[in-house]
């Protein structure tokens, strides 16, 4: 199986399954001499984990990460950073009824046909747990880069959005709400649908918006290798995720030139910003700022149509303990990844430097 590093220089690659004994990975290319706050890479593991909140899957997992090797009284060495987690309360038995049968919307069906051979158990590699991963090598990516700033948080549960301008978003709010969206009014009305979709037996989905801020000047191609695409490569490949929405997105198809070129100040900065923070492929300076869009969990408590590997009808209904709504967990998630874009490309601008 391809497909499980993620990075140019400072590079991520993950092992491990759901319900398996444990999953980590190694950390190349990161440089020597960085900071490593055990404290803060737990505590960003701790917004991640299930269990935290009424509204999340009850799941009962510590997520303590152990260390095995790059680090050395409290820095990185420059060598691979290799690390596990090991999982704690995995049930298997949850997942026994699905043995032969494909769940709705799941991976189930193409990783059988494109590998003949499944790990039923959560789904395997192809579950969000393997995320863990990635919030820890982001923490570190985060810890590299002491100036840039990154904050996500939730703008949308089903209907219901929380309407904002990126200059008047209060970060300090975000992590007061279990949902994680900033506006406590609308926090509670998330909340409120959360718990009614869950008792229905439902899942929802929702929005995840992110700003960074401090990202120098100059990171980024102009062709392939253009930042943007590669914020949405990074956001793309997280769990459930079926939207990318860059700077103006979608709402800046419908305005003119005259009103969406962002005019220069003098110092270099931009009256406006619906750029995004980067043009031609390259950052500019101002905050870069994204959405991503979240489908619904698959997992649902209600009995669903579906077929099994004979290609018999048969009915499936999901067991044990899910998500209704992923976004309030997937916050850290976007966030590592993008912490891991941006120290990448870091790294790549210094090397094309020398």
């Amino acid at each position: 199986m391809a497909g499980n590093s993620f990075g140019n220089i400072f590079k991520i690659s993950s092992f491990g399954e759901s319900h398996g004994k444990a999953l980590g990975g190694v950390i190349d290319g990161c440089p020597a001499g960085v900071n490593i706050d055990l404290d803060f890479i737990n505590s960003e593991l701790n917004r991640r984990r299930p269990g935290q909140s009424e509204i999340v899957t009850q799941r009962k997992e510590d997520d303590s990460v152990e260390f095995l090797s790059g680090i050395f009284e409290g820095k990185s060495t420059g060598t691979p950073i290799g690390f596990i987690i090991f999982n704690q309360d995995q049930k298997s038995k949850d997942y026994s009824h699905i043995k032969d049968s494909y769940r709705p919307s799941h991976a189930d069906f193409v990783y059988d046909k494109k590998y003949g051979f499944r790990d039923y158990r959560g789904g395997g590699r192809s579950s969000a747990r393997e995320t863990v991963v990635r919030v820890v090598a982001g923490a570190i990516a985060k810890l590299l880069l002491k100036e840039v700033k990154i904050n996500a948080f939730v703008s949308s549960v089903g209907k219901i959005k929380y309407e904002y301008e990126n200059s008047n978003v209060d970060f300090q709010n975000i992590e007061k709400s279990i949902v994680r969206c900033p506006d406590p009014d609308k926090s509670k009305e998330m909340e409120d649908l959360i718990k009614k979709t869950r008792k229905n037996g439902d899942t929802v989905g929702g929005v995840i918006s992110c700003i960074i801020s401090g990202v120098p000047v100059g990171l980024g191609e102009p062709v392939f290798n253009k930042l943007h695409a590669e914020l949405g490569k990074a956001m793309l490949s997280i769990n459930a995720v079926k939207g990318f929405e860059f700077g103006s997105g979608f709402k800046g198809s419908e305005m003119n030139g005259s009103e969406h070129n962002d005019s220069f100040n003098e110092d270099g900065s931009t009256k406006t910003n619906y750029s995004g923070g980067v043009q031609g492929g390259i950052s500019n300076g101002m905050d870069i700022y994204f959405n991503i869009a979240f489908k619904p969990v698959s997992t649902i408590m209600r009995d669903q149509d579906s077929i099994d590997s004979k290609g018999k009808k048969v009915k499936v209904q999901g067991k044990g303990r899910h998500d209704p709504c992923v976004v309030p967990r997937a916050v850290p998630i976007v966030e590592a990844m993008a912490a891991l874009v941006i120290a990448d490309y870091l790294l790549l601008s210094k090397l094309s430097k020398i």
